[in-house]
């Protein structure tokens, strides 16, 4: 079966339904895409890794990353290879470099697990065929009305005070260390408002 490679672009996050995110994958060298609906626990373990986000006390993906290396088991890829009903399937590949395992996993779990090691993750033709898009024609993101994480507008952004980048990433990083993850999110995002419009500015 051939493996086609995808790499992670981000998070959108669903304006008109609270607490839906989506994850987006896009083959490597195309501008197709896959969108994965995930929930704000796993949207939050996904973005904590893409913006380095320091954690007093290691999450989930990073315990279970942790407990992996700690026997000499790694995760050699991850492989998204169905889609039914709407869910997505997901295989975490493992080896301790003699013997190679296959584990079920959730998509969004195994996205989560991937990244934090540098795993490559993997999908089918039958799989991208069904559920992606091109990106390079207008409208066709429809799977969810969402902003794309870098740069995006969460709820509340316009209510907080204008703050310089440096104060937002300190209140960031003093969030994280309280474990209020959902408030270190919505201020990195205001964190990549500030910077995008900052560039737009340069």
């Amino acid at each position: 079966m051939e493996k086609i490679k995808l790499e992670l672009v981000g998070i959108t996050y669903n304006q008109i339904e609270s607490g839906v995110y989506a994850v987006v994958l896009q083959e490597t060298g195309t501008t197709r895409r896959i969108p994965i609906i995930i929930g704000f626990p796993e949207a939050q373990a996904i973005e904590c890794k893409l913006q380095e986000v320091i954690t007093p006390r290691p999450l989930t993906h990073d315990l279970m990353v942790n407990m992996l290396s700690s026997f000499g088991i790694f995760l050699q890829e991850v492989n998204i290879y169905k889609m039914e009903n709407g869910v997505f399937g997901a295989e975490l590949i493992l080896s301790d470099g003699i013997n190679t395992h296959t584990i079920d996993s959730r998509s969004s779990d195994a996205i989560a697990l991937a990244i934090r090691v540098g795993a490559p993750i993997y999908t089918t033709a039958a799989v991208l065929a069904e559920s992606g898009f091109d990106s390079s024609e207008s409208g066709k993101e429809k799977s969810t009305q969402a902003t794309a994480s870098r740069g995006s507008r969460q709820p509340h952004a316009k209510e907080s005070a204008p703050k310089s980048i440096e104060d937002l990433q300190k209140e960031m990083q003093k969030a994280a260390e309280n474990e209020d993850y959902e408030e270190a999110l919505r201020i990195k995002s205001l964190i990549e408002k500030l910077e995008a419009e900052q560039e737009k500015e340069d």
